[in-house]
């Protein structure tokens, strides 16, 4: 369904653009920390739009940010966004009876601007009533409004603080990704891969130059919550 002289694609888009203001907010203030940590990387302004535009995933920018120094390693860097992002594959079939009948095209115009966010918003709406995904694209353009304006408001404030510590700022990245871990806590099934993986993670940055245990923990961690007993049982319980 082509957005062109279509009214009622627009309201949808409005919909879900007004929809998700309630989380904008939130997503302005997360991304004026990762704005802050790009200026204090040497990122220019022009740099971190591309970035937001081109990734528009809040942990793996964070992670890209923290990876930034010369010479950049293109190839950590990479496989690190890869094995954050790969939530994004249950969240994209969780999508599917949204984009059932699109086209590859719309599908891929519209998936980019997939977050948390809008996500949540339009599953949960979805639940109760009819939704397009011109609903998911007017809450993903509202997030993506949101998350770009954050960061470069915090990347200007970075640009003319020479001493963030001095201001605590130096500690916004392990805060701010603490909180972020913890979000994604579901109960006793995650004890296990949480272990392991910082295990893995602790004793690969011993053995391993760069950021290579971010790669080593995340993929372990993956393989041990995706095998664990746990959480094959709570499959079986499911079914």
């Amino acid at each position: 369904m082509s957005t062109k002289n279509n009214p009622e694609t627009w309201h949808q888009i409005r919909l879900g653009f007004t929809a998700n203001l309630v989380v904008a907010a939130s997503v302005a203030a997360y991304g004026s920390v990762l704005g802050l940590l790009a200026a204090q990387k040497g990122l220019s302004w022009l740099q971190l739009l591309i970035m937001n535009l081109s990734v528009f995933a809040g942990s793996s920018q964070f992670v890209m940010v923290d990876m930034w120094l010369p010479p950049l390693p293109i190839l950590e860097i990479t496989l690190a966004v890869l094995i954050i992002n790969m939530r994004y594959l249950l969240i994209g079939a969780s999508l599917r009876p949204l984009f059932h009948g699109r086209s590859f095209i719309h599908k891929a115009l519209h998936i980019h601007l997939v977050a948390d966010e809008n996500w949540a918003i339009t599953m949960g709406r979805l639940h109760r009533e009819p939704t397009t995904t011109a609903f998911l694209l007017g809450g993903g353009l509202c997030i993506q409004t949101a998350w770009c304006t954050g960061t470069l408001l915090g990347h200007r404030l970075g640009a003319v603080i020479n001493q963030p510590e001095q201001f605590g700022l130096d500690f916004a990245f392990v805060a701010v990704f603490t909180a972020l871990v913890f979000s994604f806590w579901r109960g006793r099934q995650d004890l296990f891969p949480w272990l392991i993986t910082g295990l893995v993670a602790i004793i690969s940055a011993q053995l391993l130059p760069g950021k290579w245990y971010i790669l080593c923990g995340g993929i372990t961690g993956a393989l041990v919550s995706a095998f664990s007993p746990v959480n094959q049982e709570d499959k079986g319980y499911d079914a």
